[in-house]
């Protein structure tokens, strides 16, 4: 997690402070859509200074001002370069009975997964019986392919038979570090690094269904899910701080160099370059790095190809409040 106590870092980061007038479009942003995410979740942040500013934000005299009179933007870096890429919320078609189409289920989490971490890699659990006839499905869906993005993602929505839909959520892993398999197709040599893609990938695995089903075990990371019953439709899903997303606002980061919650300033380049202050309200098994991050970008299959066509460098900048920022990068005083 990241330093709770300003001045307590990650030992291999260097932290340099910044001004508003180094960010790129600082001023053009829409510093109001970021402040109302910022107050979606900032109550929930515990450090003192933290909910000082959470408190401030409520009667600040305007966004922009709020931000520049209180924070300061620090640059993290540990030697690697920076990663931008997108998720998105899935919705795959389901039922909550199988059958010959929905035979592919999606599980909450067994206690001995919660007792034993790691537990059983994925091969052990799809292809034994240790899952089965224990009343921890949750739905079934059509597609195992669209299943392991869903584990991927997190979080989705079941669209079942009769057009209802239900919401599910991360509710645990077998606790087995991620391993891509997009990296895994480069390494073989099917594709370069600038070829892969989610789509891609699917779509490799659907004309090679023997090594395509060998692929996805390259992963042993396995997802558990929960229902989630108490979230409207219009809002987005749930990210690691149990509150909901927003596209385009909402970023998810590595937690060891970024508390959750915080405003992070995101300079993508690439086809499409975003400058923009987004919030850092969820992480991701693939997301390590002061300087990686998942931009989230919606719902359904038009986010999705979004997401996967994102992968693109820039660089993030984190908005710590003044005094944290300080103890951070001493030498800047």
């Amino acid at each position: 997690m990241a330093a709770s106590l300003p001045g307590a870092a990650i030992s291999e980061a260097r932290y340099d402070i910044l001004t508003f007038n180094d960010l790129d479009g600082w001023a053009e942003d829409d510093h109001a859509a970021a402040l109302k995410v910022f107050n979606d979740t900032c109550p929930d942040m515990k450090d003192v200074d933290w909910r000082s500013l959470c408190a401030l934000a409520q009667n600040s005299p305007g966004p922009r001002e709020f931000f520049e009179l209180f924070f300061r933007p620090v640059l993290i870096s540990e030697g690697r370069d920076a990663l931008f890429t997108g998720y998105f919320e899935p919705e795959l078609n389901g039922s909550l009975r199988p059958n010959s189409r929905y035979r592919y289920p999606l599980y909450r989490e067994p206690p001995e997964s919660r007792a034993v971490s790691p537990w059983l890699r994925r091969q052990e659990i799809e292809n034994s019986d240790v899952m089965k006839n224990r009343g921890l499905e949750i739905a079934w869906v059509d597609d195992p392919v669209e299943l392991f993005f869903l584990q991927i993602q997190g979080s989705g929505r079941i669209r079942l038979t009769d057009g209802t839909m239900i919401r599910v959520g991360y509710g645990g892993s077998n606790g087995h570090e991620y391993r891509s398999i997009g990296a895994e197709l480069v390494r073989r040599g099917i594709y370069s690094i600038h070829q892969v893609s989610a789509e891609v990938i699917k779509n490799w695995v659907r004309r090679n269904p023997e090594a395509g089903a060998e692929l996805l075990m390259h992963n042993p990371s396995y997802v558990f899910f929960r229902k989630i019953d108490d979230l409207r439709p219009d809002r987005g899903p749930r990210g690691a701080m149990n509150r909901s997303i927003t596209t385009g606002r909402s970023v998810a980061v590595d937690p060891k160099f970024v508390p959750l919650g915080a405003p992070v300033w995101i300079e993508k380049d690439g086809a499409d370059p975003v400058r923009r202050l987004m919030i850092a309200q969820d992480t991701g098994s693939a997301i390590k790095g002061a300087q990686r991050a998942d931009l989230f970008m919606g719902t359904g299959d038009a986010a999705g190809r979004a997401a996967g066509q994102l992968k693109d460098p820039g660089r993030m900048l984190v908005l710590m409040p003044i005094q944290r920022a300080y103890a951070l990068a001493p030498d800047a005083i």
